[in-house]
């Protein structure tokens, strides 16, 4: 698989981008299509953020990792020597590009096959950590209730205009509590409410 960094240093043509493209897509229509059956009950509401805690950036990071993909990422030298093989932004859209060319080689069918095998414990484990539940709305009401205020969010960017990620803080009462990655804002945030959410709903008197 080649990095946009490697090409731009080799003069290489091909990238992940086209088949990330793909990937994610066909990503999405796989996770939608294996909640809606497994769930009937769930409405759209319960539907989406349970989606959105399988489909972020960590999570396809972590499945990345599983299958050691960043051995097989071509990268430019700038990003081996700042640990590219390891970040989540590069990994999650490895496994994109990966599932775009597995669609291709092998149909729909055989792909719906493959990633619901791939995503199988990350989606229980979505369920079990309650990523049904919007994230920003569950540390809210948990902050209110033991008086720490309302929670305040700090987003940073990075990247260029057409793949930028961004890294969003959750403060509570001033205190830096958990940090979520994604490709969007809104991700960012509740990936970062959620763990803030886990680590406050711990230590908090029930």
């Amino acid at each position: 698989m080649t990095h946009r960094s490697h090409a731009y240093e080799s003069g290489a043509q091909d990238t992940n981008e086209r088949l990330e493209f793909l990937g994610d897509s066909v990503l999405g229509l796989i996770v939608t299509e294996e909640l809606y059956r497994r769930y009937p009950d769930l409405d759209e509401s319960r539907l989406s953020p349970l989606r959105s805690g399988i489909v972020n950036m960590r999570a396809l990071a972590d499945i990345a990792r599983t299958l050691n993909l960043g051995e097989f990422i071509r990268l430019g030298k700038g990003e081996e020597v700042t640990g590219g093989r390891d970040k989540n932004s590069l990994l999650a859209d490895a496994l994109e590009a990966l599932i775009g060319a597995i669609y291709l080689e092998t149909g729909y069918a055989k792909t719906l096959q493959i990633v619901s095998a791939l995503i199988d414990q990350t989606l229980q484990s979505a369920i079990a950590k309650g990523a049904g539940l919007d994230g920003k709305t569950a540390l809210q009401e948990l902050v209110a209730s033991i008086g720490k205020g309302v929670p305040e969010y700090l987003v940073t960017e990075t990247g260029p205009d057409h793949d930028k990620s961004f890294a969003a803080v959750a403060m509570v009462a001033g205190v830096a509590v958990a940090q979520g990655e994604g490709k969007s804002k809104r991700e960012a945030e509740q990936l970062a409410a959620r763990g803030a959410y886990e680590i406050l709903s711990a230590i908090s008197p029930s």
